[in-house]
């Protein structure tokens, strides 16, 4: 008995049409897509677009694309739905076949960004995916002369500890942290489910050492480490006689917690109940300056917006006062000021924080010490002089 779909295509014109079909799809991923710019919703043909693209590319081939109707080309793609080169779902935003949704100047860009991280941050599961990339793709990248997989963009963010447990296993320098359990976690987050967490260290005595039950939400690459975006979670067990409550949200480095993880059964809220949480912690987050959260009762107001901004102002001198020019995003509220006090020109940086960000802040201005004056608030401006004063008794 002959198969119906044998018998559709059973003809060169009709195999030839179904390869350009998919020549399109792979070289051209997103084709059909409606352009937000450019159409109205619910005025776009997707079909359009691609027959479009398919008489191009069956030019740039040399063949003779045979002529077919809009309604031939929904069975083509469903043909390719039947044997998995699409899934069985709308393509709203533009097909492409399988998980091959970049073009070749997209993928040199997501190249580049999985190695700063897989290089600079040391995110180990990035490390192993990206070797596999180089790998499968050492043909093309030969093809292009290097150019596939030279890296046109890096980020110099260096972490200052193992993050690697292949590498921390192979210099026999097994850690007990979290990192050796970062798929897992990574799995926690996408999903939206609790886990137990055990921090081991603090170092600075901010917060209690022992168990937590948290929602991750993020990890998160700063500066010289990386750190887990975290909410407290209505459930589990803790040794803190008085943990925060639940919904409150903290950043933690990822090093300080050890490799003690138990994944919370039946906890799962969801991804989009956590992109959600995860919107309202970066909320919290850019309206300060770093890391710090807040305590849980400040942290309670702020999120009520009852919490007052304190306007903060720091002078700086030449020839940081050029830096200073140059960062024009450095804050949502900052506002920048020139002026000139008869012996030398300044400027005044001005932002408005948290009383919780005060800190942070202070020490932002540290790495500029003989070139800035803390103005305001007052208690600032006494605790940097007096910083000050010791760095000059201890010379």
């Amino acid at each position: 008995m002959t198969h119906p779909i044998a018998t559709a295509y059973s003809s060169p014109e009709a195999i030839e049409r179904i390869l350009i079909l998919i020549a399109t799809i792979l070289h051209h991923p997103g084709i059909g897509g409606r352009d937000p710019l450019l159409e109205a919703p619910g005025n776009h043909n997707a079909i359009a677009p691609l027959q479009q693209q398919m008489t191009e590319m069956a030019q740039t081939l040399n063949l003779d694309l045979p002529e077919y109707s809009s309604h031939t080309l929904r069975k083509d793609l469903k043909l390719l739905r039947q044997y998995g080169l699409l899934d069985h779902r709308m393509y709203r935003w533009g097909y492409y076949l399988g998980n091959a949704a970049l073009n070749r100047t997209e993928l040199t860009l997501a190249l580049n960004a999985l190695a700063a991280q897989a290089q600079q941050q040391g995110h180990p599961v990035i490390r192993r995916v990206y070797t596999i990339l180089e790998r499968r793709l050492k043909g093309a990248n030969l093809e292009s002369g290097g150019q596939l997989l030279y890296p046109v963009r890096t980020q110099l963010s260096r972490m200052i500890m193992p993050t690697d447990p292949e590498a921390m296993m192979a210099k026999r320098q097994y850690r007990r942290t979290l990192f050796h359990h970062i798929d897992k976690l990574e799995d926690a987050i996408a999903t939206g489910t609790a886990v137990q967490l055990t921090r081991h260290h603090d170092p600075y005595g901010t917060m209690t050492v022992g168990d937590i039950t948290v929602y991750p939400l993020q990890l998160m690459a700063s500066d010289i480490a990386w750190y887990l975006l975290y909410e407290y979670a209505p459930l589990g067990q803790t040794t803190n006689p008085t943990p925060p409550p639940p919904g409150h949200f903290e950043i933690e480095r990822v090093d300080r917690f050890s490799d003690q993880l138990t994944i919370l059964a039946q906890t799962s809220r969801g991804t989009p109940t956590q992109y959600c949480q995860l919107q309202q912690a970066h909320h919290l987050r850019t309206k300060g300056w770093g890391l710090y959260l807040g305590d849980p009762h400040h942290q309670h107001q702020e999120r009520q917006g009852i919490v007052p901004l304190v306007s903060v102002t720091a002078r700086f001198f030449a020839p940081i006062q050029a830096f200073i020019l140059e960062g024009e995003l450095r804050h949502p509220t900052q506002t920048l000021s020139l002026g000139h006090d008869g012996c030398e020109s300044f400027v005044d940086y001005q932002v408005k924080l948290p009383e919780r960000s005060l800190n942070e802040f202070l020490r932002w201005t540290y790495r500029f010490t003989g070139f800035v004056k803390l103005l305001e608030p007052d208690c600032l401006a006494q605790q940097h002089r007096q910083t000050i004063q010791k760095a000059m008794d201890r010379y």
